[in-house]
């Protein structure tokens, strides 16, 4: 993984990222807000002995009491010293309990010993040093006073009392806050790659032409305005997913220029992949450059187009292969010029078997007789075999993959599908990319800037369309009669 993939990879899995971090700060908080705030309160300890006459004797004292230190510390986290204290002071609590909060040491080779107790009360820390230290002070004496009587060798001083402190050591709520932001951080990007190692779906251009075996031949950035009107008013809306759809229709009439496929089949691997919206888009597109076409519901199990573009569903496509109609009686005007419309009609029982049958095919050379291009939104190619059966029928297929949601295994069976049945693919579209971020698609044109308007937009496409409908016009055939 190169260091551009890294840092896409955190900008496209940000929100595991963020969300773990807001996790791991809250845990930190927590264990803040439920921790006993503790005091410490440090007194510190001189060890001396008996000075010596000579040199030597000074050397032997500053020796003996720098060996005293290491004992005398271990004795300040006694429990011998511990019960003395909570006598002294008539504490509630357990000669164990306060050994726990005691901490005696001492830098190497000298006499001094720090001391240093915890407690829930600033105040009673600081009682508790200077008794334990009071009493420790006894305890040498009595310790080191011989049996005669006679005065000690040792002695112990307290050189420095406890003072009141004024914040708590523990939690230590800075500390705790930072470790729970770098342990956030840290758990959240090592999700992100996690995720971004489990997660089979299609996210760019290489992963899809390399599952599908074609080339990508658009990109339909998402809009939520589509769920509402799926079709797009191509004569007024520049969109971005309005542009990305003309530039999938420059593609289409270049994709084979000798034979141009007429016939085309939308389908994808799975539901809920933008594969009906695509479908329409693509005829509106088409029709907007002066081309007659019709859009075909090859969907007899769940059929979409009647109700997006506001068309009579109960007859159509499988009233004509039922021969309950015929064919010029079923086709609908819709509210779109040069699109024409073939609903399901009602849905059979048998929909594969009336898809696959000699009727279906001769309906469908008819239509391409009729009009310069027949877009038939079919049924996913994993749930049932439909839209393989009417892919071998056709010029062509566009096989749709949502961004980010298309499994890599689930596009490369139905390729699979299509290409058991002799299918020709035609190439793969994006659908529901994302406007922004790393995987975004932008359409800027020579020549546009930001502060042109709306209507100067609509004037530079429409002129650039009206020259290129005259242009075929001149030069090739019109539409079918």
């Amino acid at each position: 993984m190169t260091i551009q993939d890294f840092v896409k990879l955190l900008r496209t899995r940000w929100l595991i990222i963020f969300a773990t971090v807001v996790v791991a700060v809250v845990g930190a908080v927590a264990v803040n807000l439920l921790t006993t705030p503790l005091y410490e309160a440090s007194t510190r300890l001189f060890v001396s002995t008996s000075s010596g006459a000579t040199l030597a004797d000074t050397y032997q004292g500053n020796r003996f009491s720098q060996e005293r230190v290491i004992s005398y510390t271990e004795l300040l986290k006694g429990e011998t010293l511990a019960q003395r204290t909570i006598d002294k002071l008539d504490l509630d609590m357990a000669a164990e309990e306060l050994q726990d909060n005691v901490k005696a040491s001492s830098k190497l080779d000298t006499v001094l010993i720090n001391v240093s107790v915890l407690d829930e009360s600033p105040v009673r820390a600081r009682d508790i040093a200077d008794a334990l230290s009071d009493e420790f002070v006894v305890m040498v004496r009595e310790l080191e006073t011989p049996p005669d009587g006679t005065m000690p060798n040792a002695r112990v001083v307290v050189e420095q009392r406890a003072s009141i402190p004024d914040d708590p050591v523990t939690p230590k709520t800075t500390r705790n806050l930072a470790i729970g932001l770098l342990l956030g951080l840290l758990l959240g990007v090592g999700l992100a790659v996690l995720r971004d190692v489990l997660d089979n779906t299609i996210k760019d251009r290489e992963n899809l032409e390399e599952v599908t075996g074609v080339g990508l031949v658009g990109s339909i950035p998402l809009d939520k305005e589509r769920r509402k009107t799926p079709a797009i008013s191509f004569e007024s809306d520049n969109s971005l997913m309005a542009e990305a759809l003309r530039k999938l229709r420059t593609n289409l009439q270049f994709l084979a220029v000798d034979n141009p496929p007429r016939v085309i089949v939308v389908t994808s691997s799975m539901p809920s992949e933008g594969k009906s919206t695509t479908a329409i888009n693509i005829a509106l597109a088409l029709a907007e450059a002066e081309n007659e076409v019709v859009l075909v519901e090859g969907d007899l199990r769940r059929p979409r187009i009647h109700k997006y573009l506001d068309l009579v569903g109960t007859v159509g496509f499988s009233s004509v292969l039922a021969g309950q109609t015929d064919l010029e009686e079923s086709l609908q005007k819709t509210r779109f010029p040069r699109l024409t419309a073939l609903a399901s009609g009602v849905l059979p029982p048998n929909p594969s078997e009336l898809l696959g049958s000699e009727t279906a095919k001769k309906v469908l050379d008819e239509l391409r007789g009729r009009f310069d291009y027949v877009i038939i939104d079919s049924s996913p190619l994993l749930a049932v075999t439909d839209a393989a059966i009417l892919a071998a029928s056709a010029d062509g297929v566009l096989i749709m993959a949502r961004h980010a949601h298309t499994k890599r295994d689930q596009l490369a069976h139905a390729v699979g599908s299509l290409r058991d049945v002799g299918a020709p693919l035609l190439g793969a579209v994006f659908t529901m990319t994302p406007t922004r971020g790393a995987s975004s698609y932008s359409y800027r044109y020579y020549g546009e800037t930001t502060t042109q308007s709306a209507s100067e937009k609509s004037g530079i496409f429409g002129r650039f369309r009206r020259n290129l409908s005259e242009h075929r016009r001149l030069g090739s055939v019109g539409p079918r009669a």
